[in-house]
């Protein structure tokens, strides 16, 4: 066992150069090194999952980034925005299916400032009181300030008021030549963890994700790991990680050469082992397929999402995957694992032993 192997067995912290190299080992070895350290962090034989839904309440956005196939201004998806009545209609069916969170989500519309998405999350709120909203992002925060003339902290209190229990710290690739070639108007890496800093100062938890397979190089991703770990070395809010490949299809980027599974198998092992003050490593399945899902339970995650994700914006580049509860009990079961409905706080709801 060399150094760096022994330093990950160990559970001792690895820095950016170790885990560069990490992308030159076999896959089998990286794969067991991951689970050794999924078992440090998280010695318990479950994974999770939660029954949520995703609602995009409208595709008008700003930000127009290239590797959207979902907002208007791509031209393939027409331009909508939902009523209240059809967002509680979709609430309702969560909550009737026994649905635990919701995650409401929009881009950057021109015309909505603050009271457009308080009286949103109030409505949901009222109408649903134990739902958990895990709602907007850290870009769609940094709007709202903008076109409402008010800061984070002001933003984020009203909204907090309003019924908003966590955010979604979707980070993209956080690595700002990537973003100024594929989302030049969303906000920076800076922003995001200002985002992430307000979040803290309210008390509300959030999580991490990577979109990788833009053109970044493999020291950028794990530059991005960096500015995770240790924006949750600072705050400590970060619940969860969770890495999706980009999904050329139908963007502007449709040139782009897909990442492949064996990409993302790596990206787990290194993520759960570079990453070792968040606890949970989620298994990208909507855009990796079930398959492979179930292969990164052995490669160091922990946690299989949300089951009745009403997915519409990787839906649009032609990648399509659907899973029922029954389906992901199956595969972690099959992964040696015990499966465990949890809620948005990753506390155990409901075990299937």
């Amino acid at each position: 066992m060399n150094a760096l192997a022994k330093k990950i067995y160990s559970g001792a912290r690895i820095e950016q150069a170790e885990a560069l190299d990490l992308f030159n080992w076999d896959l089998i070895e990286l794969g067991q090194a991951g689970d050794a350290r999924r078992r440090i962090i998280h010695p318990a034989s479950t994974a999770g999952f939660i029954l949520d839904r995703i609602i995009n309440y409208t595709n008008i956005c700003e930000a127009r980034c290239r590797f959207c196939a979902y907002h208007a201004r791509a031209g393939r998806i027409p331009a909508y925005e939902m009523g209240m009545d059809e967002i509680l209609s979709r609430v309702g069916e969560l909550t009737d299916a026994g649905g635990t969170q919701v995650m409401l989500q929009g881009g950057l519309h021109p015309d909505h400032g603050i009271e457009f998405y308080e009286t949103m999350i109030r409505t949901v709120k009222e109408a649903f009181p134990a739902i958990y909203l895990h709602s907007l992002s850290p870009t769609e925060l940094v709007h709202i300030a903008r076109t409402s003339g008010l800061t984070l902290d002001e933003s984020l209190a009203r909204l907090q008021d309003a019924g908003l229990d966590s955010m979604p710290g979707a980070s993209d690739m956080l690595a700002d030549r990537v973003r100024r070639a594929v989302s030049p108007r969303k906000i920076t890496v800076g922003q995001w963890r200002d985002v992430m800093r307000a979040l803290a100062r309210r008390g509300m938890g959030s999580s991490a994700t990577m979109t990788y397979g833009l053109g970044e190089s493999l020291e950028e991703r794990v530059g991005h790991l960096e500015v995770v770990r240790s924006t949750q070395d600072e705050t400590g809010i970060i619940r969860a990680f969770i890495p999706w490949s980009f999904s050329p299809a139908n963007t502007d980027m449709a040139e782009t050469i897909p990442a492949s599974g064996v990409d993302f198998l790596k990206i787990t092992a290194i993520a759960r082992i570079y990453l070792d003050n968040v606890r949970y490593i989620q298994a990208g399945w909507l855009t990796e397929g079930l398959g492979l899902a179930q292969a990164a339970l052995a490669f160091g995650a922990n946690d299989m999402g949300g089951v009745l994700t009403e997915e519409v914006v990787v839906k649009a580049t032609g990648i399509e995957t659907r899973a029922s509860m029954e389906e992901f009990i199956a595969l972690i079961s099959g992964a040696g694992r015990v499966p465990v409905q949890r809620d948005s706080e990753y506390r155990e709801i409901r075990r299937f032993a």
